[in-house]
């Protein structure tokens, strides 16, 4: 078994002949319908992992046997809907929130739990404006976008030798905060930008940008967006003769881009991130869960399943910790949490920022994600 699996115990509640079991309800938000669902429910399944792991064990918690439940919400990746859902949390009194995927959403429904004093620990969210509110209950579990965009420009330029970089995003918080801090190492590793250009997360057609930005002869495509457009913007470049590099954070660094990019994908033209990662040594974790989690669904993970995982494990252990499932009681454990999770260390800074995030490079060989490189 996976070692962070082993390392807490449930929470549920029935009532039995003993002492009656406290029902403790975890929220999860993510995107279950529209063109980012996949990875919704690919966070959700890994928040689901947990809280079977941990019913598992079974375990107490100020002297009561204690069983997790999950309530999973759909926020279709809408700032509008996200605040619906955290209201809904709120009012259904959770004990904690794992979510929400896109910063989009995270970012409006923060203030919602952090109005509750409920703690939310996102799996994904990477726009540096979430933790940077100053709200004490706002936490993630990966490396944010100042940290993503900057490595990556950086790369571009001293890695690809790219002279002539192209920048897309989607103007969402996610997609426009990575492309700006990718322009961030761009110019500061002396590369130049040559175009400037803009989509929506819903988009299907971008021929005109795409046109405008051959014009240019980039060496590099960058997108700031996820993988729904991402893919299909692979297919219309190559439909185009384009043959740039293209590069993107995590949100098109999925298990998926390469059947929504087709033969648009190409050997080893895709580079990008993913907002974590283990090196070498501590990779027997990672490859059991994902393992794990083919048994459990009968799919590959397809995003930051793990993510979602470990964001439970720790929430569960920092209420270990205080022994209590009330918010007020065990956030001051969660802000000074030391978890050895499957996806590396988990402690969280004053922000709620992951304390020394890792990112890993990848490209895609034979129409499968490769591994570049695990850096800081």
């Amino acid at each position: 078994m996976f070692p962070a699996a082993a390392l807490i115990g449930g929470l549920f509640i029935a009532a039995g002949a003993g002492a009656q079991e406290q029902i403790v309800r975890i929220g999860h938000v993510g995107p279950i319908t529209g063109p980012d669902a996949h990875m919704g429910k690919d966070n959700e399944n890994g928040a689901r992992m947990a809280i079977e792991a941990l019913n598992a064990r079974g375990i107490k918690l100020a002297g009561r046997p204690i069983r997790f439940q999950l309530q999973a919400e759909d926020d279709a990746a809408d700032p509008k809907q996200a605040t619906a859902a955290a209201t809904k949390l709120v009012d259904a009194r959770v004990a904690a929130v794992i979510g929400h995927l896109n910063s989009g959403t995270t970012i409006p429904a923060s203030k919602i739990y952090a109005d509750a004093g409920i703690p939310q620990v996102s799996p994904s969210a990477t726009n540096p404006k979430y933790t940077q509110q100053g709200f004490k209950t706002a936490f993630r579990v990966v490396a944010n976008d100042a940290q993503l965009g900057y490595v990556l420009g950086q790369y571009a330029v001293k890695t690809l030798n790219a002279k002539n970089i192209a920048i897309i995003d989607d103007r969402t918080a996610y997609g426009q905060g990575v492309a700006e801090e990718f322009a961030k190492g761009v110019k500061a590793a002396g590369g130049k930008i040559v175009s400037n250009q803009y989509t929506n997360n819903k988009a299907t057609d971008f021929n005109a940008i795409l046109t405008a930005i051959k014009a240019r002869r980039p060496d590099v495509v960058f997108f700031g967006g996820m993988d729904a457009v991402g893919g299909p913007m692979l297919r219309q470049m190559k439909q185009l003769g384009i043959t740039a590099k293209f590069m993107g954070g995590d949100g098109i660094c999925t298990g998926s881009l390469p059947g929504l990019a087709g033969a648009g994908l190409g050997e080893e033209q895709v580079v990008c991130a993913e907002a974590g990662g283990v090196p070498e040594s501590e990779k027997r974790g990672m490859e059991d869960f994902r393992a794990a989690y083919k048994k459990r669904y009968g799919i590959d993970v397809v995003y930051n399943a793990a993510y979602a995982y470990d964001a439970t494990l720790a929430v569960a252990a920092a209420m270990q910790k205080a022994d209590s499932w009330e918010p007020a009681k065990y956030l001051p454990e969660l802000a000074k949490i030391q978890y050895k999770g499957i996806t590396g260390n988990i402690a969280f800074d004053e922000k709620g920022d992951l304390k020394d995030g890792t990112l890993t490079l990848y490209t895609y060989k034979g129409g499968k994600r490769t591994a570049l490189a695990v850096t800081k």
